[in-house]
């Protein structure tokens, strides 16, 4: 009974944007013809509702079988249990295939609503119009995927009256609860920029009207996406065992590379903004970011890759090929089609200026984006023509990366304190001068406490060097408009820089001088490692339900004993290391305990790591959350774009005057 009011309920949400794009398609002609038609445009935010209620009450469907343990659903057999907790119950709905696209369709039909609200006032505005046909076509797709293919309601083998849960590694920490969809909410939210630019595209509008208009969804997307990115790096660091937060995983591939894009656009926008400029850029970046999420769900889901993040193989993999291939084929399209009118009416005076370095910054974000796709795909193609299998594992990201990151650091330092248009020598010196001492001191310090090799040492003098810049951007716009130099698009972004910085310094210190020992403990005889004692005072075991797990206490420095352990998963019989940090503000003891271990044996290996700055890691990425969401509020000073065809209009091109813009 409660498959078919699931499948039923999706059928709803395919007829809601099936005519929620109709009506939103008519209605946008008859405007875009000077023959307007209300009554078909009230029917836009009619279907809308209609697919967003859908969505909603087939998801609380899906988590009430999967809380009541409705094991005549084929996915409930496949994630559920009777002995898993709860809470995990609930984050089951996403941990495999069919839930994770039911999730993706709940939060694009909110996007749809949310959207329309936005707009209600103009309902009638024809570029708005087109934006929300595009978003119903996307929402068609996905509700389609989920009724047919990935279809969560399907019905199981009669007599099943239990399953194995999720997978262990999606049962054993809180953050399961949080990570996925706030990757979700980035991955989806980049639907509403993407829209807004081919509906730009179709109506000629291509000035920078559409910009300003999808400016806040663009932030709150990336938003989203880089908090859900940070919060899968703390995931992976205290649930994996490995003591690591980025392993250049395939799945963790496909959710940098729409952040790269969307990076780079966000940056790039301020230019075509600004300037006028760019336009073929920004088009390109939006739509290269919404094909790069379509692409990583096929990563993800297609089964092509074996991962811990990945999930099995499934039919869906053509179904996303396909709809890729086609948003790529008609973008380039529409851009090619109106290549006359996105002709830039200036053009960059000078490469020693803000556009300059904005500019810069788009070819180093997209050289890394290809780096990036280039090393996750290349396996693929070559086991697809082949028939062998290769691997392009961590020395090949790492070797190319780290120069492009010290790159990027340096455009950091200096383009916030570049001018519009063009710079001075003499102006560079006297913005440049106390950022660069900031530099010198960090490298100063860094030497100071025992840093050595050329990467990690750049790269403290650099984030000192954009520490300080974006500092002194902050102060001048605090100086002149109080508490506001902290609100605003640019003083937010100089907030979200300082994040950035801080998790660039602390991953280059953590990768850098990490270092570990196994020691084999027995209890009553201390070990040292690295200037600390470790003392093992019990080894003890634990049955639930669901598991049942062994645990080395072991004592720090003589302090509170810390609890490595390895747990197993009775119904599926997986072994899962849990590991046991000590954190502090200087470096973190990692501790694993590594099999085999007995209970009554008085005796356990473990492994210790001294991981340098973590927590600084954690702390940069909030502190991105938080610049983004000052960077959400208007400054002080607001310009109004000129659309359809902006004006090279000479503008101050002191960047003090503009700081809380």
């Amino acid at each position: 009974m409660i498959g078919a009011i699931g499948r039923a309920l999706l059928l709803v949400g395919v007829v809601g944007s099936l005519f929620g794009a109709i009506a939103a398609f008519s209605a946008a002609r008859a405007k875009q013809i000077n023959n307007p038609n209300e009554s078909v445009a009230r029917l836009v935010p009619r279907f809308a509702w209609l697919a967003f209620g859908a969505a909603v009450l087939a998801f609380v469907t899906m988590e009430w079988a999967m809380v009541t343990r409705d094991f005549s659903l084929a996915y409930v057999q496949k994630v559920g249990s009777t002995a898993t907790p709860t809470l995990y119950n609930l984050a089951a709905v996403w941990s495999a295939l069919e839930g994770s696209i039911l999730l993706w369709v709940l939060v694009l039909a909110g996007y749809v609503v949310g959207v329309y609200h936005w707009l209600r006032r103009k309902r009638d505005d024809e570029l708005g119009l087109w934006a929300m046909g595009v978003m119903f076509v996307v929402s068609l797709f996905f509700f389609l995927i989920s009724f047919g293919p990935a279809n969560p309601f399907a019905a199981g083998a009669p007599g099943v009256t239990d399953g194995p849960g999720p997978n262990p590694l999606l049962q054993n920490h809180i953050l399961v609860m949080f990570h996925p969809p706030m990757l979700y909410l980035g991955y989806v939210g980049f639907t509403v920029p993407f829209a807004f630019a081919i509906a730009a595209l179709i109506t000629g509008r291509v000035g920078e009207g559409w910009l300003l208009a999808t400016r806040r969804w663009t932030l709150v997307s990336w938003g989203f996406l880089t908090f859900g990115i940070v919060l899968g790096g703390w995931w992976s660091y205290e649930v994996l065992g490995w003591s690591g937060v980025w392993a250049w995983d395939p799945v963790e591939n496909a959710s940098l590379l729409p952040w790269l894009t969307g990076t780079a656009y966000i940056h790039s926008v301020l230019v075509q903004e600004r300037r006028g400029m760019l336009r073929v850029w920004n088009l390109s970046l939006l739509v290269a970011t919404f094909s790069l999420t379509i692409l990583g769900t096929f990563l993800t889901r297609s089964g092509v890759l074996n991962s811990v993040h990945a999930f099995s193989e499934s039919d869906i993999g053509p179904w996303l090929l396909t709809f890729f291939a086609v948003i790529v084929v008609v973008s380039i399209g529409l851009i090619g089609w109106r290549g006359d009118r996105l002709h830039a009416p200036g053009s960059i005076d000078s490469p020693i200026s803000r556009e300059g370095a904005f500019l810069a910054n788009n070819v180093l974000l997209s050289v890394f984006a290809f780096v990036v796709l280039l090393g996750t795909v290349f396996p693929l193609v070559v086991e697809a023509l082949q028939s062998r299998t290769i691997v392009v594992g961590e020395p090949f990201f790492d070797r190319m990366s780290i120069p492009i990151g010290i790159a990027i650091l340096t455009i950091m330092a200096i383009a916030p304190v570049l001018p519009w248009r063009k710079a001075s020598g003499e102006l560079l010196s006297q913005r440049l001068l106390w950022p660069a001492i900031f530099g010198m001191v960090a490298l100063l310090v860094s030497v100071l406490v025992g840093a050595t090799g050329l990467a990690p040492l750049l790269t403290f003098a650099l984030g000192g060097f954009a520490a300080g810049s974006a500092l002194r951007q902050i102060a001048l716009a605090s100086r002149r408009q109080g508490w506001r130099g902290f609100v605003g698009r640019a003083n937010g972004g100089m907030i979200v820089h300082l994040g950035v910085i801080l998790m660039s310094v602390a991953l280059a210190a953590s990768n850098s001088y990490t270092h570990s020992q196994e020691l084999d403990l027995v209890q009553g005889r201390p070990a040292s490692f690295s200037g600390h004692t470790f003392e093992l005072v019990d080894v003890v075991e634990e049955t639930t339900d669901r598991s049942v797990s062994v645990k080395a206490l072991v004592s720090i420095d003589g302090g509170q004993a810390y609890a490595p352990a390895i747990t197993r998963f009775t119904k599926i019989g997986m072994n899962v290391g849990t590991p046991s940090v000590r954190t502090g503000l200087a470096k973190d003891i990692y501790l694993t305990l590594e099999p085999p271990v007995r209970q009554d044996s008085g005796e356990a290996r473990i492994k210790v790591f001294i991981k340098p700055m973590i927590l600084w890691l954690w702390v940069g990425g909030f502190m991105m959350a938080f610049g983004t969401l000052l960077a959400l509020f208007p400054g002080r000073r607001r310009r109004r774009a000129t659309d359809p065809v902006s004006a090279d209009v000479p503008l101050d091109s002191n960047l003090e005057e503009t700081a809380g813009r």
